[in-house]
């Protein structure tokens, strides 16, 4: 299975300590070797690293592992390949523009018998189920909403929708950012947690690291981390329900309405002992 990692702040924040760990699941503590990449919103702009090596053994990981890039959207993927040849342009996130704005998109599953109609304003460069998913995402919002963009909680609504119509093709865990919000969907397994003060020490699973967040933060900063598997043993991670869409803004998850926030806040998984 697929990795994925997000990140979504109400401040600018560098994701260098969380990719640390997540970098050893591509070939190191996992099997995942078919390429890696991240992205960044910054501003209007992305930063954008792809690369088909796995990302234990890859230069350009540790590069980005160790440059502390300042953003309020991250997404990251380490691949598992199902749909596709290893190349570059199969490689995850995928981006797109549309209503004069970026969109990442990073896909953990696979979706059997998967061809939509596409209206050729989105088309996949590689050949992956996961970038057809993300054209035909795009080709539905803009559709819906032609002129401009509509509020998130509009967004929220019609990619639940989406997400279910999408699923049932397979497995369908992804990370969705236009640089404003972070939307999360949990097919099978995906967890997050919410860093706000007081904080503390957190120690990765994966690797042995650790970081005292009380030294890097300020009392107003609130983050919050999307993950495959929880990245750390000493914290509680809150698990995503199967079958649901987290929206999150400004480092917290958001209640549209519909139960979701409510729904997923019961449980946690406990750290480990």
């Amino acid at each position: 299975m697929c990795q994925l990692l997000g990140m979504n702040c109400n401040t600018p924040t560098d994701i260098c300590f969380s990719f640390t760990g997540f970098q050893a699941r591509g070939g190191l503590t996992d099997h995942h070797r078919d390429g890696w990449g991240i992205a960044f919103f910054e501003g209007a702009g992305c930063r954008v690293f792809l690369d088909p090596r796995p990302s234990a053994d890859s230069p350009v990981a540790e590069l980005v592992r160790q440059y502390p890039i300042r953003s309020l959207n991250v997404i990251a993927h380490i691949r598992k390949a199902t749909h596709g040849r290893v190349a570059l342009e199969n490689t995850h996130p995928f981006m797109r523009e549309l209503w004069g704005e970026y969109w990442l998109f990073a896909h953990n599953g696979d979706l059997k018998d998967y061809a939509p109609a596409l209206s050729g304003r989105f088309l996949p460069v590689g050949n992956t189920d996961s970038e057809r998913a993300f054209c035909h995402i795009l080709d539905t919002l803009a559709r819906h909403h032609p002129a401009n963009a509509p509020s998130i909680e509009t967004m929220h609504a019609l990619l639940r929708t989406l997400a279910t119509d999408i699923g049932a093709h397979g497995e369908f865990n992804f990370l969705l950012s236009n640089g404003r919000a972070l939307f999360a969907h949990c097919a099978s397994r995906l967890c997050y947690i919410v860093r706000q003060a007081p904080f503390a020490d957190a120690h990765l699973t994966d690797q042995d690291v650790s970081v005292d967040f009380s030294q890097l933060t300020t009392p107003a900063d609130r983050v919050a981390v999307v993950a495959t598997t929880a990245l750390t043993d000493n914290e509680r991670w809150t698990p995503i329900t199967a079958g649901s869409l987290l929206t999150f803004v400004d480092g917290e998850p958001r209640d549209f309405g519909d139960g979701t926030t409510r729904a997923f806040v019961k449980d946690t998984i406990p750290p480990a002992v």
